[in-house]
Formats: C-alpha cells, sequence, structure tokens
C-alpha cells in the first residue's frame, strides 16, 4: 500500500486529502479543499489563495487518475461540489445523504447529486459498511460525530482500508476521536497507520471546554498503546494553532515513549509545514519570511 497526503492544513490550506495506491485499486479521500474565511479579522492573504490554487490543482489530477472517490462529509474543505465532470466513470463511496446528518450538510449532499447525476459508475452510501475491490478492503464506520458528541455540525463516516498486507484509517473531522464509538472503532480496527483530525486547539478554553482537549489527548494516547499504529497523521483542525505541539506535548511523549510517530501531513512527506492560515497576520503584516 502506498499512502501520499495531497492536500492539508500543514501544506497551506483546510484539507486532508489523502491517496491511497493498493494492488487493486486507485483511492482519493475527501477530494477537496478551502480557505477560511476569516481568521483575526483578516481575509486569506495571496500565499493562501496561491496555496490553494496548487492544492485544487493537484486533487483534480488524483482524481482523475483514481478509481474509487470517497467523501466522508459534506463540508467544502472534503469534496469539490460543483466541478461534475471530476466524477465521471468513478466508483464513489459517499456519506449517507439522508441519514445521521445536519440540516445543512443535507441540502449540500442533495445539491451534489444533483450536479453529478448519473456520471459516476457507481454510487454508494458508506455508513457502516463493507466493500472488496479484489484483495483490497475496505470498511467503513458508522455515522460518528463531528467532534463533540451532539456537534451542530453534524457527523461523518470514517473509512478503513486493506490490502492484506497493511490497514490504513482514515479518522476524517472527528476531533481527536471525542465521540466514543469513533474512538472504540479506531481501536477495533487496530491500523498500521492513522490519519485522525485533532482538536481546534486555538478554540480552547473561550469557545470549547478544556475538557476537549484533555479528552482528545487521552483518546489518542489510547490509540498509541492500544493498538499496533506505527505512524498517526495529526492533522486538519489542531494544525490551525501554532502551538498545537505544545498543547498536545503528552500525544507526543506518549508517542515518543512507545517508538512510535506522530506527524503532520508535511512532516510526513519530508517537507517544512506552512501554516499558512495561523500564519495570516504575520503574512500581512510582513514578518513572516
Amino acid at each position: 500500500m502506498k499512502i501520499l497526503p495531497i492536500s492539508a492544513d500543514s501544506l497551506g490550506v483546510r484539507s486532508m486529502c489523502i491517496f491511497v495506491k493498493t494492488n487493486d485499486v486507485n483511492i482519493l479521500i475527501d477530494p477537496g479543499a478551502a480557505l477560511g474565511p476569516k481568521r483575526y479579522g483578516l481575509p486569506p492573504h495571496p500565499l493562501e489563495v496561491k496555496a490553494l490554487d496548487d492544492s485544487l490543482k493537484k486533487i483534480r489530477k488524483f482524481m482523475r487518475k483514481s478509481d474509487i472517490l470517497i467523501i466522508t462529509h459534506y463540508h467544502y474543505d472534503h469534496y469539490i461540489p460543483d466541478e461534475s465532470e471530476l466524477y465521471e466513470g468513478k466508483f464513489l463511496l459517499i456519506k449517507h445523504p439522508k441519514e445521521n446528518i445536519n440540516h445543512s450538510q443535507r441540502i449540500r449532499s442533495k445539491n451534489f447529486l444533483d450536479v453529478i447525476d448519473d456520471l459516476p459508475k457507481k454510487v454508494e452510501y458508506g455508513d457502516g459498511r463493507e466493500f472488496r475491490f479484489g484483495a483490497t478492503k475496505l470498511k467503513f464506520s458508522p455515522a460518528v460525530w463531528h467532534g463533540p458528541v451532539n456537534s451542530k455540525v453534524g457527523k461523518v463516516i470514517m473509512v478503513s482500508i486493506n490490502d492484506g498486507d497493511q490497514k490504513f484509517v482514515y479518522g476524517s473531522d472527528a476531533q481527536g476521536l471525542l465521540d466514543k464509538e469513533a474512538l472504540e472503532w479506531v481501536v477495533n480496527e487496530n491500523p498500521d497507520i492513522a490519519v485522525i483530525d485533532g482538536p481546534p486547539t486555538i478554540f480552547i478554553g473561550w469557545r470549547m471546554k478544556a475538557t476537549i482537549l484533555t479528552d482528545s489527548i487521552k483518546n489518542i494516547n489510547l490509540v498509541l498503546q492500544k493498538t499496533k499504529v506505527k505512524t498517526i497523521l495529526l492533522e486538519h483542525h489542531v494544525v490551525r494553532d501554532v502551538n498545537y505541539k505544545q498543547k498536545m506535548r503528552d500525544v507526543f511523549e506518549i508517542a515518543e515513549k512507545v517508538g512510535k510517530k506522530v506527524l503532520n501531513y508535511a512532516e510526513y512527506l519530508g517537507t517544512k509545514p506552512l501554516y499558512l492560515e495561523a500564519w495570516r497576520k504575520e503574512l500581512y503584516q510582513g514578518t513572516k519570511p
């Protein structure tokens, strides 16, 4: 199995897009990217706009070369909603558009399915189901909360990909696996490598309770200690805080203690992270090289 991050917050845009290649199929998960409309009262910096353009070009390229496209929920940083030709001939596995979904995502999913119409080779709902493509097994979680239980932004699905030699789990926007069902599902899947969306630490203490941080740390540490995972790719919401490694230091300490790695997408690729949204004020002030 080959795993290639395509677009992410550590690469300059809001995204978690990742490409997985097995001997049987090419799979692209959450093919979308976006920018935070406001940060520090400022719109996206021109460098962010360029990063978004570059990211979307890469995503479109990998959509064209993929057999399977997976959409775990209907936020615009996780799918491209209005370019129907990108979905033509693809096997599309998506979050159920009517069940376990909030109002805004229900409307978005309906509009999306109307746009792509009958262009995909096949459209299947992933929630709680399993699929086989040769020796490659795809297993989806039931719908779990996007962050804390009863979150207003609804639910997502997670996916496990097993090619017989290696197992990869993509945790979508579960934000530190705060939903108990999300945590249990990941632990039971027992992956070799996992993508986990970290909590939005920039909001802890004013828009979110401190327990969200402590619970996220506890849950990620459980994955490190109770599964065979060798590498966790910690991404997305948490990376919007340049101080996230300090706030999540217990996770990095446990990982080092048990001989495992916790990286963001940029670090996994061997490049320097571009925390462009978090750097927005400095970019406008001209104080960030």
